[in-house]
């Protein structure tokens, strides 16, 4: 570039409104419609279910609002990586960039994408994954695949474009997900109140046990009490956790957020409110219209329950209550709807992250570069390559439940963090304080490390390799810094 030009900047596009639209865009993709079913195989109470979601969503409300001081302090593209980078230290924040790049945020817009897919072809049978469209033998590459790697070039197409173009998809989905969502809980409320089901959830409300299918197709039940409570519920937590996830995705936008110092941290604050009380609605319209219990084998959804809905497709189930033979279509709609705005969210938040990583040298140089659209093209197309090779692989389930420990702790080090800066940046301005700071922060680390706990005694070879994963970054920031080196600024 011409050092006596002027150089391409990032726009700020995103007021208030398209910053929280990203928040709750990129939380709700399909988990709340899928969930609900394996919570209930494992804890089996209705009230420890809305419990597991409540105290899911208090937990994300109260790291949001941290996170709220850490965006005013920081109003820069990259959002957590900064915020890990200046309070600890540079490579505990490329630690989380790598995380972020090769598994958190790749491996969920692969996920997304396949989900997106899988339920188009509900409504168009060719896209079904057993429609191979062609085979290598040790490798096939079917009609879901594809339309998952369409959708991630098409989304990533229109964020090369401009980020204004690339809002204005976002609020416009994300609005609609939250309208059709919210029409179905009033709905399935209104249905639900005197049902059976809605009776029969009541009668044993607080009576936690799991269930278990057994290879003759038998089940077995087994109460549950004390420290393996305890367990299981950590273990259906990170379903919601899950859901409730990648509402940080707006602070890697920072460098094109208009008045950055307020409209984050509000967003962050109005983003996760909407979804965790859209979530928690959700599930009362679940329990309402669907028994908790049922059998594998029932052959309607009242008969299979929440329990065995078809495929864990609790949201479907629950829909068919409602508009009957039509709920399919419904859904699949809705679901299509949703994660193509999800996904967009974090297509577009995640290459402002990358950007950040490359101005300091510690990712590819030219993903520090703005295209003529003012946004880093080469990270956005890095990142697309990249999720597209975990559509092919198939890992990126596998390489998700790796990484919920992972990005919970890297959760509870970004709050830590916000203790550490109170100390050692005591004089940089601060146009937003943490909410109850300092003990809901405090709060927030010692539930989210209990999770961890429990986590680990309970899925330790899941902790164990996302774990793997992160530190496996460390040789790589080291070979990196040694080759590569800082990039010119480009802001």
């Amino acid at each position: 570039m011409d050092k006596t030009s002027t150089p391409i900047a990032m726009k700020r596009e995103l007021g208030l409104l398209d910053s929280t639209m990203i928040v709750a865009g990129s939380m709700i993709g399909s988990g709340i419609f899928l969930v609900s079913s394996d919570m209930a195989r494992t804890v089996g109470s209705p009230g420890v279910i809305l419990m597991i979601w409540l105290v899911t969503g208090i937990i994300t409300l109260i790291a949001a609002l941290s996170y709220g001081e850490l965006a005013g302090m920081m109003p820069k593209a990259g959002g957590q990586y900064v915020y890990l980078k200046e309070a600890f230290n540079p490579v505990v924040g490329f630690l989380f960039g790598w995380t972020v790049f090769t598994v958190i945020q790749t491996g969920v817009i692969a996920a997304v994408a396949i989900a997106f897919a899988k339920y188009t072809a509900e409504l168009i049978p060719f896209f079904d994954e057993k429609n191979v469209i062609f085979s290598l033998g040790f490798f096939d590459f079917n009609a879901t695949q594809m339309l998952a790697l369409i959708l991630i070039a098409f989304l990533t197409y229109v964020n090369l474009q401009g980020v204004k173009n690339a809002k204005i998809l976002q609020t416009t989905f994300t609005i609609a997900k939250l309208l059709s969502l919210l029409g179905l809980i009033v709905l399935g409320i209104y249905i639900g109140l005197n049902s059976e089901a809605f009776k029969a959830n009541l009668t044993n409300f607080w009576t936690p046990y799991s269930v278990k299918v057994n290879p003759d197709g038998s089940i077995t039940k087994e109460l549950l009490s004390g420290v393996v409570l305890y367990g299981a519920i950590g273990a259906a937590m990170v379903g919601s956790l899950f859901s409730s996830d990648s509402w940080n995705n707006i602070t890697y936008t920072a460098g094109e957020v208009k008045d950055p110092q307020k409209n984050i941290p509000l967003s962050l604050f109005l983003g996760t409110l909407i979804v965790t009380i859209l979530y928690i609605l959700a599930n009362v319209a679940y329990l309402m219209l669907l028994p908790i219990s049922g059998s594998p084998d029932g052959v309607t959804v009242l008969e299979r329950g929440i329990m065995f809905a078809s495929q864990d497709r609790v949201g479907t189930a629950a829909a068919s209550i409602i508009f009957g033979s039509a709920a399919v279509t419904i859904m699949a709609l809705l679901i299509m709807v949703s994660t193509f705005g999800c996904n967009n969210g974090l297509i577009l938040s995640g290459a402002r992250l990358y950007y950040a990583m490359a101005k300091d040298g510690v990712f590819f140089k030219r993903a520090a570069v703005l295209n003529k659209n003012n946004v880093p093209g080469f990270a956005l197309i890095l990142q697309a390559i990249w999720a597209s090779a975990l559509c092919l692989s198939g890992s990126y389930g596998q390489l998700l439940d790796y990484c919920t420990f992972s990005s919970l702790l890297f959760y509870i080090v970004t709050i830590v963090g916000l203790f550490v800066l109170r100390k050692k940046r005591p004089d940089w301005d601060r146009p937003y304080k943490a909410f109850g700071y300092p003990v809901l922060p405090a709060l927030y680390v010692i539930i989210a490390s209990a999770i961890c706990v429990v986590l680990l005694i309970v899925k330790p070879e899941t902790c164990g390799w996302g774990l793997a994963i992160v530190l496996l970054g460390l040789p790589v920031y080291y070979i990196w810094k040694s080759f590569g080196g800082k990039t010119e600024a480009i802001d």
